[in-house]
């Protein structure tokens, strides 16, 4: 059996590099291909230079990733499967550094917030925002930075040669990002062998009162249970709303009822995937 490829946003050693070694097993081995913006990622799923992507959709502290939903909806795409990964957080450094050498410190803003009471305990420290952690690693390996640190998962270490000097900063232990294997609508990675019991569904309803209500109230009778709701707005539509919602279900009956008394009632329902949950 041929490797799997697979696209990433960021850096090779960073949390969805992770998540995907985590996720993907490939007995004849996994390619990464890192992206810089997640438009490229799924550009490259569409085009079939990759078999798939991997992509945060939800972090447990901050919140959804609102352009992915976007790209889910707009892009002939749909998720395969989903995985959590505990986030980590790392102060990484070249190898022989010592902490009183360390005068600043890199990463992405989302990883910086996530670590405040540990850098408040460092006020000697400068704090850059990075466009991502793992490539705050690749950084200062790459120029010899004895001067600077990343904060980033610990494959970064090991993925560019540095060195992890204080592990496990986060503010939170119970710190999770929820990923999606994402594929190109013609093409299946794997048998599940049954649909899955959560669905991901996209909706819009007409601009008048009381049309989400009923719409919620179709889901609720059809008997899925009902486990996130989202809403980005419509382009080009002021105050109007595309709705994204999860669904868990314990029958594919129940699944179908659901669609249907969606399809009924909204002008717009597309469903982005069904897998089974992590």
């Amino acid at each position: 059996m041929c490797g799997l490829k697979v696209a990433i946003q960021g850096e090779l050693g960073s949390n969805s590099h992770m998540a995907t070694v985590e996720m993907l097993e490939s007995p004849g081995g996994l390619e990464i291909v890192a992206c810089a913006v997640s438009a490229q990622v799924l550009a490259k799923v569409i085009a079939g230079e990759v078999d798939a992507a991997v992509l945060p959709i939800e972090n447990s502290l901050h919140g959804s990733v609102a352009e992915h939903y976007d790209l889910l909806l707009d892009l002939p795409v749909h998720i395969e499967r989903e995985s959590l990964l505990r986030i980590r957080h790392n102060v990484i450094t070249m190898p022989g550094v010592k902490l009183q050498e360390v005068k600043r410190v890199m990463s992405h803003p989302v990883a910086l917030s996530q670590c405040r009471r540990f850098l408040a305990s460092h006020p000697e420290w400068e704090v850059v925002p990075f466009y991502d952690t793992a490539g705050s690693v690749k950084r200062l390996m790459a120029e010899g930075l004895r001067d600077a640190a990343g904060i980033a998962p610990a494959l970064a270490a090991s993925e560019y040669g540095a060195e992890v000097m204080v592990a496990d900063i986060e503010d939170h232990t119970e710190n999770y990002t929820r990923f999606h294997l994402v594929r190109r609508d013609d093409s299946v990675l794997e048998k599940a062998g049954a649909d899955g019991n959560k669905m991901s569904l996209a909706f819009a309803i007409e601009h008048r009162p009381g049309t989400l209500v009923a719409a919620l109230q179709r889901l609720a009778k059809a008997g899925v249970d009902l486990t996130k709701i989202e809403s980005r707005p419509v382009p080009g539509s002021p105050w109007e709303y595309v709705f994204y919602v999860d669904v868990r279900f314990d029958s594919r009956e129940k699944a179908e009822a659901a669609l249907i008394a969606l399809r009924e009632h909204c002008r717009m329902v597309k469903v982005l995937g069904r897998y089974w949950a992590a």
